[in-house]
């Protein structure tokens, strides 16, 4: 299993996964869960009851975790979250299994995708965008004819 992509998915939900059982952090998780589509939210918080019990057992994972709630955005603190998690799943094999069969769950519902975009201006299309247009940000466009689903 790839620990960028439970990285990945689990990045945009920490700050609200961390208070689940507030009403408001509730209702601000499920608007996030509908912007990424499926039911991403309660896949969020599924995988969290599975890896919780793991992170807080140690104290880096904890801190990592931490810093990634605090600033989404951090590639450091991200890097040092996806070894914490690298780490705990090499150290339990059942639990590595279990976030895999989530995932699994997860990919056939269409709340997670194997499409990461990674670094500046990058672009990552899980499905077909046939006849869009893409902007990396610059000045420059592409038009897209023919794509490959992931």
């Amino acid at each position: 299993m790839d620990v960028s992509i439970i990285t990945t998915f689990l990045v945009p939900f920490l700050p609200y996964l961390l208070k689940a059982g507030e009403k408001a952090t509730e209702e601000a998780g499920k608007k996030l869960g509908e912007k990424f589509g499926g039911d991403a939210w309660e896949r969020a918080k599924a995988l969290w009851v599975k890896l919780s019990p793991k992170v807080q057992a140690k104290p880096a994972a904890i801190e990592a975790v931490s810093d990634v709630a605090s600033d989404p955005e951090d590639k450091d603190a991200i890097a040092a979250l996806r070894l914490q998690l690298k780490k705990l799943l090499n150290e339990d094999s059942t639990l590595a299994s279990e976030i895999a069969h989530l995932f699994e769950q997860a990919k056939q519902t269409g709340s997670v995708s194997n499409v990461i975009a990674s670094g500046e201006r990058a672009v990552a299309i899980g499905g077909n965008a046939s006849g869009n247009t893409i902007s990396t940000g610059d000045t420059v466009t592409h038009k897209e004819s023919k794509t490959t689903n992931s």
